[in-house]
């Protein structure tokens, strides 16, 4: 697109981008008088653009692309352009903002704080100098009942050995019973509703309600029946689409003092069998098919050819299992029958528990030998609905749904985020990915809707959402991969630009360690703060700490005292996987995470992939995801990119190659494409980067998670070029 100023655009433009000429002519009066009172600032057009709602959700996408490259084709700034700005209103009405205005003077002290906007940075690095006062704040916000309180928020002298610190010792409860029951503060009452949620191919039927109280009376009935059939302690699995059955049985595991073992429901049997063998499951609970965009697809048969422990089976359609079981096996009838026996079927005496008990195991999505089993204790999802509470500003009234699973730590997470803080989890049992979930997002009065980057790139290029209403969204959040500014404009315009909340953490820091936040400005795909009481360092190449709010790039090494954090994993070192080979600061071992981060003029956090996923060109490191970033945009063919680095196999330096996937009706050779990339690159990035070689696939393999395998995509080209080279 032409570099132009917003004065240079002209009726015909907006005609050309979709509207017609009436409408054209009215934008183009509004703009002029908007040009007349914004400064030259972009990011102050755009503020006043996006405040006064100049562009709505019903305009034509290109012409939110028009409009938004066009404010910002002279911000030549290294920080990120911003799209979001809190108001002071808005600020205070948050759950931080709301914490910070009660307590911010005193902590701060009467002349440092002045209001949650100002004062944020300053509150953030209060947090993570006393997190014991931090944490003994947010729990009295969090529906959190302890059975026997806690002797202190945090030790860090009685057991060394654990680097994230002893947290709440003494502490019983039992998280699922904090779930379940009423509490004033949040507010949660029992008629309250708990799960709103709609089944695929029912798109025009009333959406589906359960309250607090028929929740808790359901997770009893399975408790009981769990009781029956299996003994406390025992790791019971769980391998389903995450329905309200799902999410029952999830938390009468957790209630019956059993572990859940989170499987994906995609997962091959020989990944069921890892998972099982790995947490010495004594039972899994699934479905007999799974149904997604109106097929059924087997899952019993999947799961017995990975599991010899019994297997209860929930029926996809109706009340009965459409699939002939095996002795051992139960159907979910039958097994709801054996809770029934129990006097009172519907009351349950939850088993309580100390805090550091596991109630979860989950996986990492690793690719090589085993995945990284991680046990998350009660503690952990104090972390995760702790972060949701002050990052995406969960609220009762709130109706928070994310498409997700719960084999992924999205579907613990999005459980105990909606539960402990008084929102409601909605749930749509089917795919994510046409027109029927995004008219279950507007139905249900949807307020906070999560995404992964891919599932909105789906979104946009088949224009399944065109025509719906999700103006009642408030936030957005995306995690899992590197968002694309594009894809996050076009999510972000469907509810007058509200913000989207980036997270990036990990399953074994039950958490996000860096994220947006709704008390400071955010710019598309980048992150804007480390979370609550989070410390963290940008490692140079010699692991040396560049100095706090230098812009740099480079690995993140985390502060070791960190609330929820894993300090052991089920069969690997947890020591050898986080902390060996870590620098000391202050002196404390750093926490590794793995990924390699960029820190911009301003403070703003854009990740640049692994620390695997780094490359060296002519001397240079640079990342793949800065070069796939610049490829994405280089054609219009283009669905997407990877780049990787091969080092030649007689030796010499790295080559840099791009693999591409084309849209769908779109075609183009691969010597045009390199010629692309290359001036792409050269403007852009650097003028001494070179492209070697440009292969166009099919696809791309990825990780269940739906991560980029760019170390497969590396073996692969390395094997394919040592051939070429012996011919």
């Amino acid at each position: 697109m032409a570099k132009k100023k917003i004065s240079d655009l002209r009726v015909d433009d907006f005609v050309k981008a979709g509207l017609s000429a009436a409408e054209a002519n009215l934008l183009n009066q509004r703009l002029l008088s908007l040009s007349l009172s914004s400064s030259s600032d972009p990011s102050d057009t755009w503020r006043h653009l996006v405040s006064r709602r100049v562009l709505k959700p019903s305009h034509p996408y290109p012409l939110h692309q028009l409009l938004y490259y066009t404010i910002y084709s002279s911000h030549h700034s290294s920080s990120p352009p911003l799209y979001w700005f809190p108001s002071l209103e808005q600020a205070r009405r948050t759950n931080l903002g709301r914490l910070m205005e009660i307590h911010g003077s005193k902590l701060l002290g009467e002349s440092s704080y002045k209001d949650p906007i100002t004062s944020f940075p300053l509150f953030h690095n209060f947090s993570v100098q006393h997190p014991e006062v931090y944490w003994s704040l947010v729990l009295n916000e969090l529906s959190i009942s302890f059975v026997e309180p806690p002797n202190c928020i945090l030790d860090t002298s009685s057991h060394p050995s654990k680097h994230s610190g002893t947290w709440l010792p003494g502490s019983v409860l039992n998280i699922a019973d904090c779930c379940l029951q009423p509490s004033s503060h949040p507010n949660k009452q029992d008629d309250s509703i708990a799960i709103v949620w709609r089944s695929e191919g029912f798109d025009d039927s009333e959406v589906n309600q359960i309250t607090l109280k028929q929740l808790r009376h359901q997770v009893m009935l399975v408790a009981n029946a769990i009781d029956a059939n299996f003994s406390k302690g025992d790791a019971i699995a769980i391998d389903m689409q995450m329905t309200v059955n799902a999410v029952i049985i999830y938390l009468a595991i957790v209630l019956a003092g059993c572990v859940v073992v989170s499987i994906a429901d995609s997962f091959a049997p020989k990944e069921i069998a890892t998972r099982l063998r790995v947490s010495d499951a004594k039972g899994i609970f699934t479905q007999d098919f799974i149904s997604r965009g109106g097929k059924k697809f087997p899952l019993y048969s999947r799961v017995i050819e990975a599991a010899a422990c019994k297997v209860i089976v929930l029926p996809v359609i109706g009340n009965d299992v459409g699939v002939q079981l095996r002795e051992q096996d139960s159907s979910w009838k039958s097994f709801l029958s054996s809770g029934k026996q129990h006097p009172r079927s519907h009351h349950y005496s939850p088993i309580y528990q100390s805090i550091d008990s596991v109630t979860n195991i989950l996986f990492s999505s690793g690719t090589t030998g085993d995945p990284k089993a991680i046990p998350w204790t009660q503690l952990s999802p104090i972390r995760s609905a702790a972060d949701g509470w002050a990052f995406i500003d969960i609220q009762p009234g709130d109706v928070y749904c994310w498409p997700t699973n719960l084999g992924w730590v999205m579907g613990p997470t999005i459980i105990y985020s909606c539960f402990l803080s008084g929102a409601t989890l909605a749930l749509y049992h089917g795919s994510p990915l046409g027109h029927g979930f995004g008219k279950f997002v507007q139905d249900a009065g949807v307020t906070i809707l999560g995404t992964v980057p891919s599932l909105v790139k789906t979104w946009k290029n088949t224009q399944c959402m065109e025509g719906l209403d999700w103006t009642k969204i408030k936030t957005f959040c995306s995690t899992g991969e590197t968002s694309n500014v594009d894809d996050d404009l076009w999510l972000s315009s469907k509810s007058y630009y509200k913000p989207i909340i980036e997270c990036c953490g990990g399953t074994e820091l039950g958490s996000s360690y860096i994220i947006g936040s709704l008390l400071q400005p955010q710019a598309f795909g980048a992150f804007s703060t480390a979370s609550m009481t989070t410390g963290l360092v940008i490692l140079d190449e010699n692991g040396v700490p560049y100095p706090d709010d230098v812009p740099c790039v480079g690995e993140v090494g985390l502060f070791p005292v960190y609330m929820g954090a894993t300090d052991r994993l089920l069969n690997a070192d947890n020591e050898e996987v986080y902390f060996k080979g870590m620098p000391l600061y202050k002196g404390k071992v750093l926490r590794r995470h793995g990924d390699i981060i960029k820190r911009t003029v301003g403070g703003y956090f854009v990740v640049q992939g692994r620390a695997d996923d780094t490359m060296n060109l002519g001397g240079i490191k640079t990342s793949s995801v800065e070069i796939e970033r610049v490829c994405d945009k280089a054609d219009e063919c283009i669905l997407e990119t990877a780049a990787i680095s091969v080092s030649p196999a007689n030796g010499g330096p790295e080559q840099l190659i791009i693999l591409v996937v084309l849209r769908k009706g779109y075609s183009s050779s691969a010597e045009a494409l390199k010629k692309k990339f290359s001036k792409a690159i050269q403007t852009n990035l650097n003028p001494l980067f070179k492209v070697s070689l440009v292969k166009i696939v099919p696809t791309f393999p990825r990780t269940a998670s739906n991560k980029l395998l760019r170390r497969v995509l590396r073996d692969q080209m390395k094997h394919e070029l040592s051939v070429h080279s012996r011919l």
